[in-house]
């Protein structure tokens, strides 16, 4: 049985102690260093300013998603994903890849995860807001999710902490829409972000590959179909278990669902 080695994404540790520091970032501006572009800066602030703003949004993307198996060979994962967010509390995501059809629920109570293939869910018991629901996700399960950088409530304070250079590439069209594509770099990562041009900095595309591996692994999400007033039920974010669903630990979920599931599938 083969088994994945690696997969491209930003470490979570880094992202907690930025968390706990997010006051003292957002004071001044978080990139003033040498190799830092302040228009950078600014484009990478207003972009998290805007979807700080809004207290509730939906979009569709398409992710891809790498791993890198014993053998060297490097193959690519592919997903699409739906999310809609509340704030401070309520979080629907669903996502479908070849390993795994999952969805995820947070209730401002308890965070779950279901498998629909396997009828199989997950609880974290969570009482707070998303940003509590993600870290909980990422730290006390052990599971990185790579996308939630722009989740959180400040991702501003999320998104700076640890850059040590940022680059303006130039400006180039994702699905039509024209984008800034800005270039930064840490300890260990590199990652690019794509914003949409004019009065509605949104972020169209996001990559972060894994320097700190030899096959540089990426993960890499394209975003479509933002809508900054959803139409949200009154029970979209509280999951109830269907018939004879099974309850299991987190753990076995992987990114998702499809980290885990690939490494059980891989001949």
């Amino acid at each position: 049985m083969q088994e994945f080695i690696s997969v491209g994404q930003r470490r979570p540790q880094r992202l907690l102690l930025t968390l706990l520091l997010g006051a003292a970032l957002v004071a001044g501006p978080a990139l003033a260093a040498e190799g830092i572009d302040p228009d950078v800066d600014q484009t990478l602030k207003s972009m998290s300013d805007f979807l700080a703003a809004n207290k509730s949004f939906s979009v569709k993307a398409d992710i891809d998603f790498e791993v890198v198996a014993n053998a060297g060979q490097k193959l690519q994962l592919s997903s699409s994903a739906a999310l809609t967010v509340a704030r401070p509390v309520g979080l629907y995501m669903e996502r479908s890849g070849i390993f795994a059809d999952v969805q995820m629920y947070f209730d401002g109570k308890s965070l779950t995860a279901y498998n629909k293939r396997n009828n199989a869910y997950a609880q974290l018991a969570v009482a707070g807001s998303n940003d509590d629901a993600i870290l909980a996700y990422e730290f006390e399960a052990g599971i990185p999710a790579p996308g939630a950088d722009l989740l959180f409530s400040n991702p501003y304070a999320v998104l700076s902490g640890g850059v040590d250079s940022a680059r303006y590439i130039g400006t180039t069209r994702i699905d039509g829409i024209e984008c800034y594509h800005l270039a930064f770099r840490e300890d260990n990562v590199d990652w690019q972000i794509w914003v949409q041009t004019g009065e509605s900095p949104l972020p169209m595309k996001y990559v972060i590959t894994s320097t700190w591996d030899a096959f540089a692994p990426q993960y890499e999400i394209r975003f479509h179909d933002w809508n900054l007033k959803p139409k949200i039920a009154r029970d979209q974010f509280d999951f109830k278990p269907p018939k004879d669903a099974t309850k299991v630990d987190l753990s076995t979920f992987g990114d998702s669902g499809e980290t885990g599931a690939a490494k059980e599938s891989a001949p």
